[in-house]
């Protein structure tokens, strides 16, 4: 198995997930453990000494000029992670608190939080044994980081909270009892590492990453389905024209549709029609896509140097050298995660266009309403419905929550980022376009069916053809709630993607572009 070291080597988002799913293994070197050794020790003096240090010696926020002695620091991290776990709603996804752990891991291991060994090592044991904090929806505004989800992240180091574990809801201190543990003592300054943060958000942005990324390849395969579905041309793909505006999202479209149509029968059998353009959600497919993969390539780099960096508070350089600062305020990647939520947005957006152009009857051999006998039927005219109706939604909850800001903590935190709900908000978003991608891929097939016996390139055509053994065209009206489920599973499972992969590979051909090492993650 595949070894990161927490605190030392590079990470990226696949290799976040890839430790939250247990498929790559997670290590410390001994200089690491050191240098977490060393940074305790510096705060355990300064706790014992005179010099007031925040967080320290000190009570938080508005209580910063309250000293603390040294023998209540420890009630004092304690009673913060305890005062902190003030999250309402629903748990998050169990994936996202793994990430939350993987994340504060490696952020702690750099040896910059004062945090002693063995409580980074309890975290990283839960981890390992899968014994996961149940962590509420809501309650942070992405301030001091995300203190209320990070305090119910680590109550469970106290005996505290609930955890899922074998898919059971126990609590914390059961969960220990199972294993012979006792519950932690936590030393100066531990519990304000640990909720100082922006895990929360950032592990959202993880996610973001990964089924934007997703959603975006296979936005550009039901899109050339369109295409041909649709008798559309391939001449706005040419890569001389996007040479000249040479953004790399909209060459990597470009070139990934026209590989995709590559030899294809339908395509070629319409060349030297009259039509001289095609409506835009056709023809402007590289510029629109291309756009969201700017923003992906842009959200992706942003999020790979938080997950890399130190976000708690104070920084804790040596004994001497410590610095009260602003590390863990969620405004850089609070405008990314918004900035993903519109560009997932807008492929929703013009693929629900797409779905309406192709049950207008406008292309020849395609019956209007994707049907050749409707009046008693009603064809694929109410799936759209749905696609606008969930298109519309998201442009709702597209209003960037990072543009507003209400002061908390008593004025001390008087501008924050509310980035954990730009996080929650861009996953929602990406949710309803899976299943508007889903529904054109329905469509999409369906065209196609009218252009038989023509046939599509081989890439294209094993596509096709896997659709097909999963949903059969629609001849008269059924219920297609089912269809449309089945469809949305193909988008979200990744099927089609390896399936292009794999046809590619066997036959020879391209399906990379010379921009896909840009987009990988």
């Amino acid at each position: 198995m595949r070894s990161f070291n927490y605190g030392k080597d590079h990470l990226t988002a696949s290799i976040a997930l890839g430790l939250a799913r247990k498929e790559i293994k997670g290590q410390f070197l001994p200089e690491v453990k050191h240098k977490i050794e060393e940074s305790a020790s510096a705060v355990s003096k300064i706790a014992q000494g005179e010099k007031v240090v925040y967080g320290i010696n000190t009570g938080f926020g508005p209580l910063c000029t309250s000293k603390i002695s040294a023998q209540d620091t420890t009630t004092l991290q304690e009673n913060l992670l305890k005062s902190h776990a003030v999250g309402l709603g629903k748990p998050v996804d169990l994936e996202i608190s793994k990430l939350m752990m993987v994340l504060k891991i490696h952020a702690l291991a750099q040896g910059f939080s004062g945090i002693r060994w063995e409580t980074i090592e309890r975290i990283h044991w839960m981890l390992e044994q899968e014994i996961i904090p149940l962590v509420p929806i809501q309650g942070s505004v992405g301030a001091s980081g995300d203190l209320a989800p990070l305090s119910h992240l680590f109550l469970p180091l106290l005996g505290l909270g609930k955890v899922s574990y074998r898919g059971e809801i126990i609590t914390s201190e059961e969960a220990l009892k199972l294993f012979g543990k006792s519950s932690l003592t936590l030393g100066p300054k531990e519990g304000l590492a640990l909720i100082n943060g922006t895990q929360f958000m950032a592990a959202h942005g993880v996610k973001i990453i990964e089924r934007l990324h997703n959603l975006l390849t296979h936005a550009s395969i039901t899109g050339a389905m369109m295409v041909e579905g649709l008798m559309g041309s391939i001449k706005p793909f040419s890569p001389e024209l996007h040479s000249l505006r040479p953004f790399a999202g909209n060459q990597h479209v470009a070139a990934t549709i026209l590989n995709l149509l590559r030899d294809s029968e339908i395509v070629s059998s319409h060349k030297d029609c009259a039509r001289v353009q095609d409506p835009y959600s056709l023809r402007c497919m590289p510029q629109v896509h291309g756009a969201s993969w700017n923003a992906w390539l842009h959200v992706k780099e942003t999020l790979e140097i938080e997950i890399n960096s130190v976000t708690d508070n104070p920084i804790v350089f040596d004994e001497n050298h410590t610095i009260s600062g602003g590390n863990f305020h969620g405004q850089p990647i609070a405008l990314a995660l918004d900035y993903a939520c519109l560009a997932a947005s807008e492929l929703g957006n013009i693929a629900d266009r797409r779905i309406y152009l192709s049950i207008e009857g406008d292309t020849p051999g395609v019956p209007k309403l994707l049907l050749k006998e409707t009046g008693l039927n009603s064809g694929l005219m109410i799936p759209q419905y749905t696609t606008a109706a969930l298109a519309s939604e998201n442009k709702g909850l597209c209003f960037p929550a990072s543009a507003d800001s209400i002061p908390t903590s008593l004025g001390q935190e008087d501008h924050v980022s509310m980035g954990s709900i730009g996080g929650r908000k861009a996953l929602r978003v990406i949710d309803n376009v899976e299943k508007i991608i889903g529904i054109e891929l329905l469509y999409a097939a369906q065209a196609m069916d009218y252009h038989a016996p023509l046939q599509s390139g081989k890439i294209m055509t094993a596509i096709y053809n896997h659709v097909r053994s999963k949903i059969e065209p629609v001849v008269q009206d059924r219920i297609l709630y089912e269809d449309m489920e089945e469809a949305i599973q193909l988008i979200q499972g990744g099927e089609l993607l390896k399936l292009a992969y794999s046809t590619a590979s066997q036959e020879g051909l391209e399906f990379d572009t010379q921009w896909s090492y840009l987009f990988t993650f």
